[in-house]
């Protein structure tokens, strides 16, 4: 069955840095577009980053360029998010999601990254 599996999140001071995974399982992965959303509390669930199926095309929220980087491993059909200089507003559950040109999406459970100021 379908699986996106996150990884990676957890307490982090101000400054700090974390590596999220997401390892996929259960359909084509080199046929999605991956990106890595975020919902941090009372707010509404945001794109974080988003990679294309070959990666060759990236996009970021405004407020992580610079400090975040999405990639992707087509041969170990997983994503990454690398976050540094974490802030305190970084403070979300960080959620995978696979998008193929159909519409076909697909989402993982989350992982929570707190960053402490």
């Amino acid at each position: 069955q379908v699986q996106l599996v996150e990884s990676g999140g957890g307490l982090v001071e101000t400054g700090g840095s974390l590596r999220l995974s997401c390892a996929v399982s259960g359909f084509a992965f080199s046929n999605y577009a991956m990106s890595w959303y975020r919902q941090a509390p009372g707010k509404e669930r945001e794109l974080v980053a988003r990679i294309n199926r070959a990666a060759g095309i990236t996009r970021y929220l405004d407020s992580v360029k610079g400090r975040f980087t999405i990639s992707r491993d087509n041969a170990k059909n997983t994503v990454y998010l690398q976050m540094n200089s974490l802030k305190p507003e970084d403070t979300a559950v960080y959620y995978c999601h696979a998008e193929n040109t159909f519409g076909v999406d697909y989402w993982g459970k989350g992982t929570l990254v707190t960053v402490s100021s």
